[in-house]
C-alpha cells in the first residue's frame, strides 16, 4: 500500500495564512512611518533661508524730481521728497500699526488710510513727518539719503536719521 500524503493549502505556498498577512501589513506600516520620519527630519534639518531685498534703494537722478514734489515708492515703502532745501526720504510705513500711508496732495499731508493718522510734509515751522493727529505714537522716520558716485539718489531704509538733514544737489 502506498500512502498518499495530503498537502494543505498553507504548505503549498499559494495562499497566505493569517500570520503572514499581519507580518507583511506590519512591515509595510513601519516602512511608511520610517519614510515619513526621514522626510520630515530632512525638512527640519535643511536651512530655511529668507532672502530679503536690499535695504538700499536707487531712486534715480535728482533731475527727475521737481521742487516741492513728493514721490511714493510703494515697493520700497518710502517717500522721496524734493523740498526747496534739498532731498530727503521718509518711511511710508505708519508708526501706529504698520500700514502704508498715502500722499494727499490736495491737503498737503501724508495720511494713513487704516486708522486716520496724519503727518506734515510742507508746513511752515513744522518738521516734515511730524504727526498732526491720529493714533500714531511717533512721527514718520527720516531715512539716510545720499548721492552715489554715479550721481543717483540713494536711500538706505535700514538707517534712520535725525530730521532736517537734507541732501543738497
Amino acid at each position: 500500500m502506498s500512502e498518499e500524503k495530503k498537502i494543505t493549502p498553507a504548505e503549498s505556498g499559494k495562499d497566505f495564512d493569517r500570520r503572514a498577512f499581519f507580518v507583511k501589513l506590519g512591515l509595510g506600516s513601519l516602512s511608511i512611518a520610517a519614510a515619513g520620519t526621514a522626510a520630515f527630519s530632512y525638512q527640519f534639518l535643511s536651512p530655511n533661508v529668507l532672502y530679503e531685498p536690499s535695504p538700499i534703494i536707487n531712486a534715480g537722478k535728482p533731475g527727475d524730481y521737481e521742487v516741492n514734489s513728493v514721490t511714493l515708492d510703494v515697493n520700497a515703502a518710502i517717500y522721496l521728497i524734493h523740498a526747496p532745501e534739498g532731498f530727503f526720504a521718509m518711511s511710508a510705513v505708519c508708526t501706529h500699526l504698520g500700514c502704508i500711508t498715502a500722499w494727499k496732495p490736495e491737503l498737503g499731508i501724508i495720511a494713513c488710510p487704516c486708522h486716520g493718522s496724519k503727518f506734515y510734509v510742507f508746513e511752515a515751522k513744522k518738521t516734515p513727518g511730524e504727526k498732526i493727529e491720529g493714533p500714531a505714537p511717533r512721527p514718520l522716520p527720516w531715512l539716510q539719503t545720499w548721492i552715489s558716485d554715479e550721481g543717483d539718489l540713494m536711500v538706505d531704509r535700514s538707517i534712520t536719521i535725525r530730521p532736517m538733514q537734507f541732501v543738497r544737489v
